[in-house]
């Protein structure tokens, strides 16, 4: 519609006249509109997804290949990690942008897994395409998708997923090892599945009650496996109870693990600063002390983190002071001095014995610190400062300005440790940090040759500490290697025959999907496919169908990439957290179910 204003009342005529210049100018945005419905939107929509899913496709699994991207200016970023891919394309179709958020989405809330998410909602996506070509009404596919969904996760959470109220390294050391081994250190899984490990139970912390009703939700209820485990790994039984009550449960903040990158040596020479925290800065003075430790009544080092210059004062802009005597002009300037030793003196006498700034500190300043033996440093990270202040029970302080108008200095405000030494790393320094006082901190100080390098050890440790810590929040595990969605294919075959009404082709299709994933495994290992998911099929459904305990362990039947053979995934070490798993399925399935 149109509204046309006149400055005064027309005539009949003039307003016919604006009535038929508004219908033209409206056909002719109408004429210019074109509009798409019906299959050939579908069919646009789904070669977008398919487009996008390629793209990684061959980068799933322990033998999947890397990506090299070079953007616009020429840099250039190696990485096999799928959400790092996608996040680095330049997407503009809808329907592709919906997979990469979806792998976003993945990578948030679980943190692997990003590649399998997107696989499988491609192809869900074609079936329900293919479906809708032969006659099948969308909505009968919505409603077949999201019954399917539902029988699936209802069976890993009964069947497939194992329970351990106390899960021992050996479990969590596998499932880091699962999520590593298609990465750049794939080949150093042992040490560096050990460091997430270590790394990850170094920041426990007690759960609050929101945190394990939110494990609750988050899927970790059920367990068939879990007396194979027990006897096994000789845990508890699953559960987490006692003959008291509820067994405390705990929560890892990864924010609290501190990763850090230095060029030179190799990878294997990476390090974790276990209750510790290293910082990438130096000494503001070479007359400053390398190292402090606490005295030796036992007071722990403080320190001190301000987000603001400790500078010569000066003074304001706009600020005028007119003297009458030129003497005058050296005591202000002697003032200006006093005022920068005065904040400095108020920070000393709080007990502060190492300084970390954000902003710049003068020589002025540094004069006074060297003067007292105290280690300042300048131009520190930001969210640096932050983590340390949370790892050593301290404050970054913005200003020293009180309620009153004065300035001064909380002691309150500093942090605790038990050492503070200068380490050279590479070509430059660091301030390590050890004996924190505050909540668990760790750092792990990542090597490597070059930039590309490390970038990658970045992403593939941070996957690894994210497998760990679900695994560890809720004490749940499934076997990995395409073992699940091949168990799921066996059992959602079966179900759609108890389904009479239209639904059961779509569940059939969704189940034939879910083989996308052990095909695609398959496939980047250069196996033949086609044989070793039909083996694979045929040990599913043979556990599944039959009523020998002998049998009970075929449902954790999966690919061996390497051998080309099919194994007990869960006895060799091949897991996943079943969050994963849950979670993967329930983002992939959103994305055919969406109405569009």
């Amino acid at each position: 519609e149109g509204v046309i204003y006149f400055k005064e009342k027309p005539s009949k005529s003039n307003q016919n006249n604006a009535k038929c210049q508004l219908q033209i100018r409206l056909a002719r945005v109408c004429s210019s509109t074109v509009r798409e419905t019906g299959q050939d939107v579908r069919v646009g929509n789904v070669t977008a997804a398919l487009a996008v899913a390629n793209i990684v496709k061959t980068s799933l699994g322990p033998v999947g290949l890397d990506k090299m991207l070079v953007d616009d200016i020429g840099d250039v970023l190696i990485t096999n990690d799928g959400a790092t891919i996608l996040k680095s394309l330049e997407v503009e179709h809808p329907a592709a942008r919906v997979l990469v958020d979806l792998a976003k989405l993945q990578d948030q809330e679980v943190g692997d897994g990003t590649t399998s998410v997107v696989i499988i909602a491609s192809e869900l996506l074609r079936r329900g395409n293919d479906l809708v070509k032969n006659g099948i009404h969308p909505t009968t596919i919505i409603s077949g998708y999201r019954m399917a969904l539902k029988a699936a996760v209802s069976y890993i959470k009964k069947e497939m997923v194992v329970n351990v109220s106390e899960l021992g390294d050996d479990h969590l050391i596998n499932a880091a090892k699962t999520s590593m081994s298609s990465k750049i250190i794939g080949k150093e899984t042992d040490f560096f599945s050990r460091l997430a490990v270590d790394a990850v139970k170094s920041v426990k912390m007690n759960a609050t009650a929101a945190d394990v009703a939110g494990y609750d939700a988050m899927g970790s209820g059920g367990g068939g496996g879990a007396e194979r485990l027990a006897e096994s790994a000789s845990a508890t039984a699953a559960g987490g109870t006692t003959a008291g009550g509820t067994k405390q449960r705990y929560k890892y903040p990864l924010s609290a693990i501190h990763i850090l990158k230095a060029h030179g040596k190799s990878s294997m020479e990476s390090n974790l600063i276990d209750g510790g925290f290293a910082i990438n800065a130096m000494r503001a003075a070479q007359g400053m002390p390398t190292f402090v430790e606490m005295s030796m009544d036992g007071t722990p080092v403080k320190i001190a983190m301000l987000d603001m210059n400790l500078q010569r004062h000066r003074m304001g802009m706009g600020v005028q002071v007119i003297v009458k005597d030129p003497a005058e002009i050296e005591n202000i300037k002697r003032r200006e001095m006093d005022i920068t030793k005065e904040r400095i003196r108020k920070i000393i006498d709080a007990g502060a014995r190492v300084v970390l700034t954000t902003k710049g500190v003068d020589d002025l300043c540094m004069k006074y610190f060297v003067e007292a033996g105290i280690i300042c440093a300048r131009r520190c990270n930001r969210e640096d400062l932050k983590r340390l202040a949370k790892a050593t029970g301290g404050r970054v302080v913005t200003t020293m300005a009180d309620m009153e108008g004065n300035e001064t200095f909380d002691a309150e405000c500093l942090g605790g440790c038990d050492s503070v030494r200068e380490v050279r790393i590479g070509d430059g320094e660091m301030l390590y940090v050890y004996g924190c006082r505050g909540h668990g901190a760790s750092t792990i100080v990542l090597r490597g040759a070059n930039e590309y390098m490390l970038d990658e050890m970045d992403r593939a440790l941070h996957d690894s500490l994210c497998v760990v810590k679900r695994m560890l929040e809720s004490n749940t595990l499934v076997p990995g290697g395409g073992a699940a969605e091949a168990a799921l294919s066996v059992y959602l075959d079966d179900y759609a025959t108890t389904i009479e009404t239209r639904e059961q082709m779509v569940i059939q299709e969704y189940a034939d999907a879910l083989l996308v994933i052990p095909k695609t495994l398959a496939v980047n290992a250069a196996k033949d496919a086609s044989e070793l998911v039909a083996r694979l099929r045929s040990v599913h459904a043979k556990g599944q169908h039959s009523e020998d305990m002998v049998d009970y362990g075929f449902k954790f039947m999966g690919l061996d990439l390497i051998e080309g053979t099919i194994r007990d995934n869960l006895a060799a070490g091949v897991v996943e957290p079943a969050i994963s798993k849950i979670k993967s399925l329930r983002f992939a399935t959103e994305v055919p179910t969406m109405r569009r």
